[in-house]
């Protein structure tokens, strides 16, 4: 373990903007500075009330840059921690009073941690020896512990490293075949669940529950029971203030790989539960992101299937992101996407490609060309996983080579907003329950004055993240071009963040 602080200390100018507004979203203040041609972007990690830290990799020097900003993008501290060069960055979590930093090694049975005091700066480095190489796919931190999940040979592994003793443990009663590690969810008691699709003894998926005390004593464990050829397939969890269990996921065919609908569990403190569900037919606005006459094509086809006795089923690949508690119920957000490929000629292809076998010429390949998300479902339950609601976000613009969440929501009273965030452009959908209050608007991200024009924005690393309360964060890449007073112009690369507050 060793200690340190922060070093070569420096200032960054910082201009507010002018409170510029649409219906529902204020966009008050800007922060940004000038890149080089080949410096990396910032990430940004909300610090709530307290402000925000953005952070980088700076490779070539092998350190790790850290910026300190208050709520009104006023710098407080900044500062560098040296990096071992054979060591890989992968997992940033703010947590309390600390912001915490996981990297690997490259045969990944060393992990070294970094505790970066949110207040001062100073840091702490613990080297954590692991006795099974895996890479981490998980990072979580409560009180007492760091908790990080990850594979060896396919095969899901969670190890728990302890801020007192300064040992780790892999946490028992996981499983010893394949499986697919879903969410480490840590609880206000800082007791942890441990939730796994992996095969039923009837060789069915399903989510295992593994429930933990907070240095990882083992608890309790449930296997949601599956409802004929169904197989669960992904779930979230929400624990509310009365012990119960919420989890809340999608559903297939056994084998199948897409998701038909959506199920959702009640467990109570002694284990009961039951499951419901809801198949995307079900959804009385699941389609509302097409044309409306292809809407009504679809649910006239289902209602004719359903005076005959048969169900419709839709096979999508449904991303589940967040199951938050809501008034007297819960919302729960997915995003739907899809795979793209494209043809080129083999003699200028390169990267990865696969073999045509679809009709294209033998001179051709098929190369996979990104994900495309279609829409955003958002749904409503109850305390007992009755569907209340649901309703849609378009989304038919975003191009992505890493499946992630783009669309983040704010909830009051009255509606909920929803707001995403590609190519330099804010889109935003007001509802109330399945009732829409305002429909998709389209904000360009605001710049300073003296900016004349942004003649493109690195769309990949453009960011929209929480803040605290109703605030946001937008972040990224932009290319500006400005104007000085004699009217001459000079393009320059920036990283900038946008304050937006949702009305």
């Amino acid at each position: 373990m060793k200690y340190s602080t922060l070093i070569r200390w420096w200032c960054i100018s910082i201009v507010c903007l002018p409170h510029l507004t649409n219906a529902q979203i204020i966009q008050s203040d800007r922060f940004q500075f000038i890149l080089g041609s080949d410096a990396a972007s910032f990430e940004a990690t909300s610090l709530e009330e307290d402000g925000l830290l953005l952070h980088r990799t700076n490779v070539k020097n092998a350190e790790f840059e850290i910026v300190k900003l208050d709520t009104t993008f006023k710098q407080v501290w900044n500062g560098f921690i040296p990096l071992e060069r054979n060591f890989t960055i992968t997992h940033k979590k703010f947590h309390k009073s600390n912001f915490y930093v996981l990297s690997h090694s490259k045969n990944y049975y060393d992990f070294k941690l970094i505790s970066v005091d949110k207040e001062t700066g100073r840091y702490t480095q613990y080297n954590i020896r692991n006795y099974i190489p895996f890479s981490p796919s998980e990072f979580q931190i409560n009180d007492k512990a760091a908790i990080i999940g990850g594979y060896f040979n396919k095969i899901p592994i969670v190890i728990v490293f302890n801020f007192e003793t300064l040992r780790i443990r892999i946490l028992p009663g996981l499983f010893s075949e394949i499986g697919e590690l879903t969410q480490i969810k840590i609880h206000e008691d800082n007791s942890f669940d441990v939730l796994l699709c992996a095969r039923y003894f009837n060789r069915e998926k399903t989510i295992w529950i593994k429930s933990y005390a907070p240095e990882g004593d083992f608890i309790t464990q449930l296997a949601l029971p599956i409802d004929g050829n169904k197989s669960l397939l992904f779930g979230r969890m929400h624990r509310s203030g009365e012990d119960m269990k919420i989890v809340a996921g999608v559903y297939g065919n056994r084998n199948s790989e897409f998701s038909k609908g959506i199920f959702i569990s009640a467990i109570d403190p002694y284990g009961g539960h039951q499951i419901k569900y809801y198949n995307f037919s079900d959804l009385e606005n699941f389609f509302g992101y097409l044309k409306q006459r292809r809407v009504e094509r679809i649910k006239g086809r289902i209602e004719k299937r359903k005076s005959k006795g048969k169900q419709t089923r839709f096979n999508y690949r449904l991303l589940v992101h967040e199951l938050i508690p809501y008034q007297n119920q819960f919302v729960l957000l997915g995003e739907s996407f899809y795979p793209k490929y494209k043809t080129v000629d083999r003699a200028s292809s390169s990267g990865f490609f696969m073999r045509s076998s679809y009709g294209y010429s033998n001179d051709s390949d098929l190369i996979f060309d990104g994900y495309r998300y279609s829409h955003a479902t958002i749904l409503g339950f109850d305390i007992n996983g009755k569907l209340l609601w649901d309703n849609t976000f378009e989304i038919n613009d975003i191009k992505t080579f890493t499946l992630e969440q783009f669309v983040k929501f704010k909830l009051d009273e009255e509606k909920i907003t929803l707001l995403y965030l590609f190519n330099n452009q804010l889109r935003t959908k007001v509802i109330k329950g399945a009732t829409v209050i305002e429909g998709k608007e389209t904000e360009t991200i605001k710049t300073f004055e003296n900016i004349a024009s942004i003649r493109g924005s690195m769309a990949e690393l453009n960011k929209l993240e929480y803040w605290y309360d109703k605030y946001l964060l937008a972040y990224g890449i932009q290319n500006i071009v400005t104007s000085d007073q004699k009217g001459d112009q000079s393009e320059q690369r920036v990283f900038f963040v946008n304050k937006l507050k949702v009305k």
